[in-house]
């Protein structure tokens, strides 16, 4: 039997997905395939690399460099990006537009994020705003938004959601003391906004695409929320049913919809709180191993085979 036969006949049996299918008799050809996702991903985390490289240059250096010629490259490097987009962006639409050229994108991402450094850097050294963070948060989410829409950016639209749970006092520096219930309540609030948010603007038909980032960040957001309670030894039942509850509304998502992370998210933070609860007063290192053992495999193996059934999100 040939391996297009066979193909064909794991397609038939249930094995594989009609996609599936045809993607490994095209390999088995020896056709060319796309990797545009995988370029992608590399070059903005090229983007990211270049400008994390250059806010530890500017942080380490800045004395030695001045602040002149600091703030001079951020707002010319700055100044250029904004100046390319807004230049080469094709017209408004509430449709998903396709980027003028091939690097827009990632130019306008570069944009974005020195932003940020340039941000950061004049409130440490001048005190522009005598440390009030929110309101730059909140100016750069804003910012963010409207740079995200007008020229359809996604990954634009990730750090407007991420600038906005700053906002709300997400900020990474709060994560430790996740027994503070404070900020899980800030957390509960920001998710219903931005699902809210999200939902209405679909419903309203303007860039209905960006609908699935907004489900993913509002979905990760909360079960940190919602592990962080269980974690927490005060309520931690309450919580714990909140998580399960959490994980069969991702669950149904993510069947109904056929997107395979949300069903991955079920599975994952189901697992974690779960297993957390189980282990939290176990005292046998050994059975604390062989749960984590044999537990770890059967999840791979749901996720698989889920995966398999249900393909790749779309």
């Amino acid at each position: 039997m040939t391996i297009l036969a066979r193909l064909e006949f794991w397609k038939e049996q249930g094995a594989i997905s009609t996609e599936q299918q045809a993607h490994l008799a095209s390999l088995s050809r020896r056709q060319p395939f796309s990797l545009s996702l995988e370029l992608n991903l590399l070059l903005y985390a090229g983007v990211l690399a270049f400008v994390a490289g250059l806010g530890w240059t500017v942080s380490t250096w800045s004395q030695q460099l001045g602040d002149v010629l600091v703030l001079a490259v951020l707002s010319i490097i700055l100044a250029a990006s904004f100046w390319y987009s807004f230049s080469r962006a094709s017209a408004w639409s509430v449709a998903e537009v396709v980027s003028p050229t091939a690097i827009f994108d990632y130019v306008l991402y570069l944009g974005c994020l020195v932003w940020c450094v340039e941000l950061a850097y004049l409130e440490r050294r001048f005190h522009v705003l005598s440390g009030q963070w929110d309101l730059y948060l909140l100016a750069t989410a804003l910012l963010f938004f409207f740079l995200a829409y007008r020229f359809d950016n996604r990954f634009v639209l990730s750090l407007a959601l991420s600038s906005l749970a700053g906002w709300f006092g997400l900020t990474i520096s709060h994560w430790p003391s996740h027994q503070d219930t404070t900020y899980r309540g800030y957390a509960l609030v920001y998710c219903l906004v931005i699902g809210a948010a999200g939902a209405i603007l679909e419903r309203l038909n303007v860039k209905q695409h960006f609908f699935t980032t907004y489900l993913n960040v509002a979905a990760n957001v909360l079960f940190w929320a919602i592990l962080s309670g269980v974690f927490d030894w005060r309520d931690h039942g309450l919580w714990l049913v909140g998580l399960l509850i959490a994980c069969a509304a991702s669950l149904a998502w993510g069947v109904k919809r056929r997107q395979f992370v949300f069903v991955a998210y079920a599975a994952v933070y189901g697992y974690v709180g779960v297993s957390w609860r189980i282990i939290s007063n176990a005292m046998d290192s050994t059975f604390v191993l062989v749960y984590f053992v044999f537990t770890a495999i059967a999840m791979i193996a749901m996720l698989v085979q889920i995966g398999r059934r249900f393909g790749r999100p779309e």
